[in-house]
């Protein structure tokens, strides 16, 4: 497992300690604190930040954070006792340089690059927010669509092949992981 990289920084926080399966990459670069949980296959790019210090964050297997990407979560509040956890489900791929705050994306979810997912918001299954855009707080993408812009809005339905598509970008990303993994290995002396 790559997480034992030197320049990898896995930190506990108030007493919780970030748990990742032995087979998730996580690239040189990374800092996960906190109440984290990574899944079976799941990849961790250059770069990213995963920082659950307020509330907790849980990544589902073969998804993927791709470079520079940050996720957070929000604090409990008074008027929301839970705050707003992030959940990643399974096989959802999240582009470059995107943030992830305290939101739910269901299986097999897209997030472009360079996109903001807020508070309270919900990507469902099959479902993609497209590079740039901004999902505003408490916004939910039904599946099978596509939204775009700031805020972003509906755009249209995906269709099976775009589908198919994002589904083989779950799996060429779980084989560059396996690559990356053996290179960094490989590295280390």
């Amino acid at each position: 497992m790559s997480s034992a990289c030197p320049d990898v920084a896995i930190l506990p926080f108030d007493g919780k300690t970030p748990v990742i399966h032995p087979s998730a990459f996580i690239a040189p670069g990374c800092r996960i604190i906190g109440d984290v949980e990574i899944g079976a296959q799941a990849s961790i790019w250059y770069n990213c930040v995963i920082r659950a210090d307020v509330n907790r964050i849980r990544i589902g297997a073969r998804s993927n954070v791709q470079d520079g990407s940050v996720i957070h979560c929000d604090s409990p509040k008074p008027d929301r006792p839970d705050g707003f956890p992030t959940i990643i489900g399974e096989d959802v791929l999240i582009g470059h340089m995107a943030m992830v705050h305290g939101c739910t994306l269901e299986d097999r979810s897209f997030v472009g690059m360079g996109a903001i997912v807020m508070d309270g918001a919900v990507i469902e299954g099959n479902s993609m927010l497209a590079a740039g855009a901004l999902l505003s707080p408490g916004k939910r993408i039904p599946a099978r669509q596509l939204w775009a812009g700031r805020p972003a809005t509906y755009m249209r339905d995906l269709t099976d092949a775009m589908i198919e598509r994002m589904a083989g970008g779950v799996d060429r990303y779980v084989g560059y992981a396996q690559a990356h993994g053996e290179a960094v290995a490989a590295n280390r002396g």
